[in-house]
């Protein structure tokens, strides 16, 4: 008798030896997976801001094959492979989170310096001009004040002559103003930029400038704001004013990153520094409008970038 109960006892000494690793195994991976659910939590807020503090449902889904599997003789050593592995992932996944984060912060200081350049450089507005001019373009706005000195000497010799050529011009373009039809749909806002585009169209561009500059002013902030200050630059650059047209463009850029024509500005605004003979600032126009807008500029916009690039030679 005393014989069984001194095997008993051995018996149970030598399971409870054997446990005690087991569960000492089991405790270490509690700690380890409850690591890796607080490490996730933190790569999901900085991958994830303002999303659901909840786990995301996985993209491999499990595998419900029917069929024989084969079962592991160790759990928790199966468990510690499957724990291993996933400290492995958040580790990868944890590196691309960096890698990208500085990608977009070095994005983000190229982006700041080009736009510190642009700001100094269109900075110094022209007195001659309404809408200012940078001093970096001042050169091409020289030309027209020494036809202006030219044609004030020469009008002097024949006053009686001038006015009757300056008064036939004026009435017929007022004619010509006239026969575009003003809309009258009850909205101010888009009458008001839809009979700026009809002159526009009408090749009328003094008139059609006066109308999109009071657009913008009077309603800055409405969506047509954006429609009316890129189709001004256009105006400006139809009627052969590159330097008054790449303002334009810059302006709406600048005020309107998000605008709907924030992208055509900036495309347009390439197009007019290169008129100017400014290549290197139309290639940097270019260059810009890929990396802050890329596939998400509409498709003519893309189109007529790559064409002009081209003609360029950027």
């Amino acid at each position: 008798m005393k014989m069984r109960h001194i095997s008993f006892l051995a018996t149970a000494a030598i399971a409870l030896s054997a446990s005690v690793p087991t569960l000492a195994q089991d405790a270490g991976i509690d700690k380890r997976v409850e690591r890796l659910e607080k490490e996730m939590r933190a790569v999901q807020r900085s991958v994830f801001p303002g999303g659901s503090p909840a786990f995301f449902e996985g993209e491999i889904a499990p595998d419900n094959t029917p069929g024989e599997r084969v079962k592991s003789s160790a759990p928790v050593i199966d468990l510690t492979a499957r724990v291993d592995a996933l400290e492995a992932q958040l580790q990868t996944l944890t590196g691309q989170t960096e890698q990208n984060a500085f990608q977009l912060r070095e994005l983000e200081k190229k982006f700041n310096a080009y736009k510190a350049e642009t700001d100094k450089r269109l900075a110094a507005p022209e007195a001659s001009e309404v809408t200012g001019t940078p001093a970096s373009l001042a050169p091409t706005v020289k030309p027209p004040a020494t036809v202006a000195t030219t044609a004030a000497a020469t009008p002097a010799k024949k006053p009686a002559t001038t006015k009757p050529a300056a008064t036939t011009p004026d009435a017929t373009r007022l004619a010509l103003v006239k026969k575009v039809e003003i809309p009258a749909t009850g909205n101010e806002v888009e009458d008001s930029y839809n009979y700026g585009y009809r002159l526009w169209e009408a090749k009328l561009y003094p008139e059609a400038e006066a109308q999109l500059k009071q657009v913008v002013t009077k309603w800055p902030n409405h969506r047509l704001a954006s429609y009316a200050q890129n189709l001004l630059g256009r105006a400006y650059l139809d009627e052969g004013k590159p330097s008054l047209a790449a303002v334009a463009f810059y302006n709406n850029y600048k005020d309107r990153p998000s605008g709907a024509r924030a992208p055509h500005s900036l495309m347009y605004m390439g197009v007019a520094l290169d008129k100017l003979g400014r290549k290197a600032d139309a290639c940097k126009a270019f260059r810009e409008l890929d990396e802050v807008y890329g596939d998400k500029a509409p498709k003519d916009v893309r189109d007529d970038a790559a064409a002009a690039k081209a003609k360029t030679g950027c």
